[in-house]
């Protein structure tokens, strides 16, 4: 028996090319926006990006400051605010202990301070301070695993304070004013 003409190919492309538009419509319209794209003060197109240790957090900072339009520079040069993270440190502690004295949950816990100073020196974004923490359960079974947990936790933080510090120097813009 053939197939309805509904339901030809052609038909079952168009069908499929409508699902997507409809769905780019319904994304665009809620408000999604890329992650790491912000709207920096004009005194901020230009940064030189210093954190304490480097790593991971330096290097994000780095990408998404790029993705919002920023001129990122090597070290602090004529011209350049400068975005200075001397604190950012991690912290693991027990959140609980089973009655056999045995560690059941644990809290990765990360500190940043952070401040950004204009080209002449004066202060654009006084030392703000921002603290994330997550949480997993310890598995005896599955030893092994719980050091990439914590690992892909950390990772997990690192974007999430991307993300903050992003929105924290979006507020200076804006003129808004965002408790610590």
């Amino acid at each position: 028996m053939p197939l309805p003409a509904i339901l030809s190919v052609p038909s079952r492309r168009w069908l499929r090319l409508l699902g997507l538009a409809l769905l780019g419509l319904v994304v665009g319209g809620c408000g999604f926006h890329l992650r790491h794209s912000v709207a920096l003060p004009a005194s901020m197109q230009t940064l030189a990006v210093e954190v304490n240790g480097g790593g991971e957090l330096k290097r994000q900072l780095v990408l998404a400051l790029k993705a919002s339009g920023a001129t990122v520079v090597d070290a602090a040069t004529p011209g350049a605010a400068q975005l200075k993270v001397p604190v950012a440190s991690y912290r693991t502690e027990a959140l609980s202990v089973t009655g056999y004295a045995k560690v059941s949950e644990f809290s990765v816990n990360y500190h940043v301070e952070f401040e950004v100073a204009a080209a002449d020196g004066t202060m654009l974004l006084a030392s703000k301070t921002i603290d994330m923490s997550r949480e997993f359960t310890y598995d005896r079974a599955q030893a092994l695993g719980t050091a990439t947990r914590e690992e892909q936790i950390r990772k997990s933080l690192v974007d999430d304070m991307v993300q903050a510090i992003l929105r924290r120097l979006q507020a200076a813009r804006d003129g808004g004013v965002q408790a610590n």
